[in-house]
Parts: structure tokens; sequence; C-alpha cells
């Protein structure tokens, strides 16, 4: 189950991606910014669930 989202975000990586072709950093640098901001709105979700915060 943990493995699903893994390979989702490396498909996403390289998906239609010759050997020639750099790495798209602008792909990269958007998916790391939506991981964060989900991460973060599952902490705060937590926080307000357990009543920590």
């Amino acid at each position: 189950m943990r493995r699903a989202p893994l390979k989702a975000l490396f498909a996403l990586l390289t998906f239609s991606r010759d050997d020639e072709t750099p790495l798209r950093w602008d792909r990269i640098v958007l998916i790391f910014s939506i991981l964060v901001t989900i991460g973060l709105a599952v902490l705060y979700v937590h926080g307000k669930v357990t009543g920590r915060w």
C-alpha cells in the first residue's frame, strides 16, 4: 500500500522522458510543494482532531 504513491510519483517524473532530455525541475518542485502542502494540511487536521493545538 505504501509503494503505490511512490510508484505514481516516479511514473510522473519519468513519463515521456527520453534518455537525452534533462530532468524537468519545475515538475519536481511542483510535486514536492504539493506533497509538503498536503502534509501540512494533514498535520493541522490531526492536531485539531487530537486537541493538542
